[in-house]
């Protein structure tokens, strides 16, 4: 179910990051077992700034639906991190946050 969408400095690769965020999600055991329902999308940006230091960054945020527990959130949130760190990029802000969507209100259909 999970849509991680990922803002990313666009001197980084976008498709790089997009397999090891699926990797990262998939990992977690908190989602469908071949990782079909895991959605990810990446947006670079070329102009930005990262507080007073010039910095590259990946922020990834992986939107679930609501109802899990912080313990799970974290695990997921850590298992992401843990991918994006074997890029092993240097100057680069790395992030990663879970955010819940609204089980009563979601609406989905696959057409």
């Amino acid at each position: 179910m999970p849509h991680c969408v990922i803002e990313h400095s666009a001197n980084i690769d976008g498709n790089a990051l997009i397999s090891l965020v699926h990797k990262g999600a998939l990992e977690s055991n908190l989602f469908e077992a071949e990782g079909s329902d895991i959605k990810v999308r990446a947006l670079s940006y070329s102009n930005y700034q990262t507080g007073s230091v010039d910095i590259n960054f990946v922020h990834v945020t992986l939107k679930i639906l609501s109802g899990r527990n912080v313990e799970k959130k974290s695990m997921l949130s850590q298992s992401v991190l843990e991918q994006l760190k074997t890029l092993s990029m240097s100057n680069c802000s790395i992030s990663v946050e879970v955010a819940d969507i609204d089980r009563a209100s979601y609406a989905k259909v696959v057409m």
